[in-house]
């Protein structure tokens, strides 16, 4: 199995892809190389795309920074295989043939049958910063040359675009943190950080879902649950969602962490 250039959508208008084989069930459609909005609009589209297009014996797609990834059952894509797409000379070949026609349905990164984007998620994150749910705050603060209430108030500033999930089950990787508050990793990773856990590393910022090893710099903690393993939809984000961090007192963390208990 080999890579594939896309095809495209008619004029050139397509997002330009690849296709990329992952194991034997599997097909990584990487859409660029950046991290930055204009590619996750990419991942945005065809991630819903697939969704809508039901593809047969497709079983998981999972959007990341810059690709989208699809499992799929490759007996179900064979039984399903129309007469022409007998010839193919493996299950791959199909999939990747099935998947460059799909894709041919987007232009400049949006789906041509849907021109107007969604409005976004907005979700409300309270976090109580510093003290012992932010034993890192005042670090990150002198690392900065800022005061807690200066780093706290440039954190809970911006609205933060979720790009994926990923590293552990609910784990947000969020776009939009100003540099001026980015802080390194710390040179000695904790064992276990609570859940909760609001971070810094490097330009980027998160939330711990779940209790995990980690080196971020910690701010703050959030009475919410990110991994919600006993509903429908397992994780509070999605990809696409937008997040804004509410500053809380410890009395205010404690009620609603009552709340979500």
């Amino acid at each position: 199995m080999q890579e594939r250039q896309g095809k495209g959508g008619a004029g050139g208008q397509a997002p330009p892809h690849e296709l990329l084989p992952l194991g034997e069930c599997g097909v990584i459609i990487r859409l660029g190389n950046e991290l930055n909005e204009a590619t996750h609009r990419k991942v945005m589209a065809v991630l819903h795309i697939l969704e809508e297009g039901g593809l047969p014996g497709v079983k998981g797609v999972v959007p990341a920074f810059a690709s989208v990834t699809i499992h799929y059952d490759p007996v179900m894509v064979w039984r399903s295989r129309s007469a022409s797409e007998g010839w193919h000379a493996s299950i791959y070949e199909t999939v990747c043939e099935r998947l460059d026609s799909l894709l041919a349905g987007t232009r400049d990164g949006h789906m041509a049958f849907c021109e107007k984007e969604d409005e976004p998620t907005v979700v409300t994150i309270p976090v109580c910063y510093g003290g012992e749910y932010g034993p890192d705050l005042d670090e990150v603060a002198r690392f900065n040359g800022l005061t807690p209430e200066e780093v706290i108030a440039i954190h809970s500033e911006p609205d933060y675009l979720v790009y994926m999930i990923g590293f552990a089950p609910g784990f947000p990787y969020l776009g939009g943190m100003s540099e001026r508050i980015a802080s390194p990793r710390r040179q000695t990773p904790r064992t276990s950080i609570p859940a909760g856990s609001v971070g810094i590393a490097g330009k980027q910022t998160g939330v711990y879902p779940l209790a995990t090893p980690g080196g971020w710099q910690l701010i703050g903690r959030t009475p919410l649950s990110l991994f919600r393993p006993e509903g429908d939809i397992p994780t509070l984000l999605k990809a696409g969602d937008l997040v804004r961090f509410l500053p809380i007192e410890a009395e205010e963390y404690g009620s609603l962490l009552g709340q979500e208990g």
